[in-house]
């Protein structure tokens, strides 16, 4: 298992890697021309921002609260499909 220290030290492409061998796609968004992609990796969560010729990873701190990260995720959830009804 990879160090998630170690994984922000990587190159961008050994990142890219490790996130399609170890990393589970949790939601995606948009966020004005970016596609954002968050995925669990290792028991920590980290971010691909994609745009039109450049793409990165972002990753949190360790003391971020995970409603934190999942806020901006939220809108684009259908919590429709999941049979939930109103009260």
């Amino acid at each position: 298992m990879l160090e998630y220290s170690m994984f922000e030290r990587l190159p961008f492409r050994s990142q890219a890697e490790a996130i399609a061998k170890n990393g589970t796609i949790l939601a995606r968004r948009k966020y004005n021309t970016w596609h954002v992609t968050l995925y669990e990796f290792n028991d920590t969560f980290v971010e691909l921002w994609s745009g039109d010729a450049v793409q990165v990873f972002s990753t949190f701190k360790a003391s971020a609260s995970k409603v934190a990260i999942f806020e901006p995720y939220l809108d684009s959830v259908d919590v429709g499909e999941l049979g939930v009804s109103e009260l």
